[in-house]
């Protein structure tokens, strides 16, 4: 019994699309591979909650942890200046995100619009001045949330130590 056999242009139409998609999902999983070769750790599998995990890891690496009511973690490792960041300002930050186990995932010196940023960031930056540094533990749904960005897998809590350097 044959399943498929292209007969008419309508069929190799179907075709056609069929092997492109193969080619456009193929192409997008051999870019998701290179970039975890250029340092792009995975997490570490875990069944614990995400909440459990971070409690676990302020625990491990002493971290005197803040739980702020919309859920996510920080302590401010350094107050800066009372200017403070809203939504509108723009910032400029050194950064580093690494996943739970310690692997980095992005580091950097950057100037952003704090509105254009992940949630967890848009809670956590106003909370220090300019000059301050923070550290902040994100559940998934303040970070990026379950369809994850680029080598960050959906729902995985994540670590930031920020620098707030100038703000405009």
């Amino acid at each position: 019994m044959t399943i498929f056999t292209p007969k008419t242009s309508k069929n190799l139409g179907f075709s056609s699309i069929i092997v492109f998609l193969c080619l456009f999902f193929g192409f997008f999983s051999q870019t998701a591979c290179s970039k975890a070769e250029k340092g792009c750790a995975t997490p570490t599998p875990s069944t614990l909650s995400e909440d459990q995990q971070i409690l676990d890891y302020c625990t491990t690496n002493k971290i005197t942890y803040v739980k702020d009511s919309r859920g996510f973690y920080y302590q401010i490792v350094k107050q800066g200046n009372t200017t403070k960041p809203n939504l509108n300002s723009s910032i400029s930050i050194t950064y580093n995100g690494t996943f739970l186990n310690k692997s980095s995932f992005d580091s950097g010196s950057n100037t952003f619009t704090l509105n254009d940023l992940i949630t967890g960031w848009k809670y956590g930056l106003p909370l220090i001045g300019e000059g301050g540094e923070i550290i902040l533990l994100l559940p998934s749904n303040l970070a990026y949330g379950v369809y994850g960005s680029g080598c960050i897998p959906p729902n995985t809590p994540l670590f930031f130590n920020v620098k707030l350097t100038t703000l405009k």
